[in-house]
This record gives C-alpha cells, structure tokens and sequence, in this order.
C-alpha cells in the first residue's frame, strides 16, 4: 500500500515555485516597510489626515487605467518576464524615494509622483502574479499553494512593518535602502523561473472585446461577481490602515516603531489563519465561511476604533487580519478554480480592480472622512458600513452564502 506524499512537500520541492515563492517574499516584504516610511514621512511633514488618503489615490488612478490592458497583456505575453519587469519598477520607486529623502522632504508632492508610478507597477504585477501561479504547481496542489503563498505574504506584513518601523528610527532613507536591497533580490529569483509563461492562447487583437472579456465573465458567474464585490466593498468602507500614522501619533502615542507593529498586528492574525488553512482548509459552507470573515472583519474594525489603548488596538488589528484572510482565501480559490487559463489574466485583472479599489480608494476614502469627521469617527462609521454591507451581501448573493464546496476539476 502506498502511502500518499504530503501536499505541502510536494509542492515546495517545486523549484520554480520555490523561486516564485522566495521572489514575493523579498518583495513583499520590501513595500511593507516602504509602505510604513512613506506613511510616517508624509504625515510627519504635513499632519494631514487628507494626505495619507491621497498616498492611496494617487496609486488608484493609474492602476485602474492600465488594470485591464495588463489583463489582456498577461494572457498573451511572458507573465515571468512581465512580473519581473513591474519588481524592477518598484525597485525605481525606491530609488526615488531614497532620493527625495537625501534632499530633505518638504512637501508630500514627490511622494505623491512615486506612487503614481508604483500604481503603474501594481497594475500589471496583480494580475500576472495571479495568473502565474496556477501555471506553476498541478492543479490538485493548488489549493495548497495558495495558502502557503498567502501565509508567507502575511508573515511579510508581520516582519515588514516591523521592521520598517524600527529601522525608521534611524531614518527614512535606512529604509529605503534596505529596500532597494530586497528588490534586487526579488528580480534576480524571478528570472531563474523557466516554468509558466504563457497561457498558450491564440495571440488576440487589444480592443475593447477583449478587455471587457473578464469583465463579462465574471458578470455571468454571479457567485464570483459577490465574492469580488463583497471584498470591495467591506474593505472600502472598513479599512482602516491608513490612518494608522494618525492613530500611532495623536491618540496611541507610540510613534514609528509603534506605528510599524500596528500595521504588523493584522499580518500576524492573516499569518496564524492562513496557516491553519493550509493545513486544515474549509471544505463545507465555504460561502458562509467566506461572510463569516467579513463579519468578523467589521466588528473588530470597530473594536479599534473605539479603542485608546496600544495593546487593546493591537489585538483588534489582529483579529481583522484573522477574519480577512478567510474571505480572502475563499474569494482567491473561487475566482482561481472557476476560470479557463486562457482567460485567467483578464479575470485576475477584474479580480485586482475590486482588491485595489477597496485598499487605495478605501485609503482615500478613510482619509477623506478622517478630515472631515476625525479619524475615530471615521474608523467606526466604516465598520458599520462593513456590518451592514456584509448582511446586504448575504441578501443579494444567495448563492454565493450558500456554496458547500470549491470546483476542483
């Protein structure tokens, strides 16, 4: 009788995964702690909570210009090289802001520049990334690799701002160095990867047919269109990360390394979940799984809001990491199993059009409210909104509440 080999090591004796794996992980945890500097930096030059939502828009606005032409671009190109193409743009990103700290930052304007330019590069990373790793591991592994590609993205939202706050202490631009430091090492991996280029579609004319093809597909399938926009608009209206400099600053008083472990907290939440998950999935009632997170997401939403105390912060922020992993696993395996390779770039795109509406609009969004109302009102007025979004959902979307078990073939 022989006995069935672990997923798990199988999977990372997967070389090329590995690489894959290795790649993100650099990467990721280099925009984490970017992501913690050019926060600091911007609210310490202006104290504007307007700002740190404008860091937020102005990456939405070329994102969802080129989201869907780097769809279509995904689907008919080398998604390696495509991807490590956007990590070498980032590393400019970088660059720049070390730059700009070396000549001392006045205004939030130059900040404002790079990060247009880094939404240029998160337009077409989201969707290649997405689209690539399918075509790295066999399909039964899949629901393995996800996790473990999803638990070691947490852990970088654990370590990075961890670390980007500490190292913020010795100033803006030991951070941006470090940086430049970690993309180098993340394009280096890619470009060793030989597996997954392209999907093997017939080369297709860029016109509007076929941008709009993912958005149609996803259109049609109801369950998947709930699943995105649920994601949408639980986390527009409930994320509160941007305001964390704000919260670190005038009300938890614990300055940048402070600030570093509350943008850690829901990592280590997401990172302790997506690693029971990866051990021991949900198999029934995904779908309420699924609402069960976003529930969960609200209400400790509003436990932070409502909260002036560090450590009382800091496990609420943890446990909407917990709960915003479960909805994103399930939502990632929904839109993932459900689409044909050849199109699985255009759908990853849509997919990224919800994700990076609801995180840099949710920025905008939070900061916008946050100027206008305070930045306590605005956390927990976005909570509600999350509660009453996730109980509308449940209304509009029964099929997706009802979904017992992922499509594996």
């Amino acid at each position: 009788m022989t006995v069935a080999a672990d997923p798990r090591l199988v999977v990372m004796r997967n070389r090329d995964f590995t690489r894959y794996l290795a790649a993100r992980f650099l990467s990721s945890l280099a925009v984490q702690m970017q992501t913690v500097a050019v926060g600091w930096q911007v609210y310490a030059v202006t104290h504007d909570p307007l700002d740190l939502g404008l860091i937020g828009l102005s990456q939405f606005l070329p994102f969802v210009v080129l989201i869907l032409p780097a769809g279509h671009i995904a689907d008919t190109h080398d998604r390696r090289r495509i991807l490590t193409a956007c990590f070498g743009l980032m590393w400019l990103c970088a660059a720049l802001l070390l730059a700009s700290s070396w000549q001392g930052l006045a205004s939030a304007r130059p900040v404002f520049a790079v990060m247009v330019l880094f939404g240029v590069a998160r337009a077409f990373a989201m969707p290649t990334g997405q689209a690539l790793l399918p075509n790295l591991v066999e399909r039964e592994h899949f629901g393995v690799a996800v996790a473990l590609n999803s638990s070691l993205w947490q852990v970088t939202t654990i370590a990075g701002p961890a670390l980007g706050g500490l190292l913020y202490l010795a100033g803006a631009k030991t951070v941006y160095g470090t940086v430049l430091g970690l993309l180098t090492g993340s394009v280096l991996l890619l470009a060793t990867i030989r597996r997954g280029g392209t999907s093997g579609a017939p080369a297709q004319e860029l016109d509007r047919e076929a941008l709009l093809s993912g958005l149609r597909f996803v259109w049609r399938r109801r369950p998947l269109l709930g699943a995105i926009s649920l994601d949408l608009f639980a986390v527009l209206f409930g994320g509160a990360t941007a305001l964390l400099p704000v919260f670190a600053a005038d009300i938890l008083h614990v300055g940048p390394s402070g600030l570093g472990w509350l943008r850690a907290a829901p990592g280590i939440g997401a990172a302790v979940c997506g690693l029971v998950m990866s051990t021991s999935p949900p198999t029934r009632r995904v779908g309420a799984w699924m609402f069960a997170g976003v529930v969960v997401y609200g209400l400790a939403t509003l436990a932070f809001g409502a909260s002036t105390s560090f450590w009382l912060s800091l496990a609420a922020l943890t446990v909407m990491g917990a709960g915003d992993m479960v909805s994103v696993y399930i939502r990632h395996l929904l839109v993932q199993l459900e689409t044909p390779d050849e199109i699985r770039g255009r759908v990853s795109a849509v997919n990224a059009v919800f994700i990076g509406a609801s995180n840099e609009l949710g920025e905008f969004e939070s900061g916008l409210t946050a100027a206008w109302f305070g930045a306590v009102p605005a956390v927990l007025l976005g909570a509600c909104a999350t509660l009453v979004v996730a109980g509308t959902w449940a209304r509009l979307f029964p099929e997706l509440r009802r979904i017992d078990r992922f499509t594996t073939g």
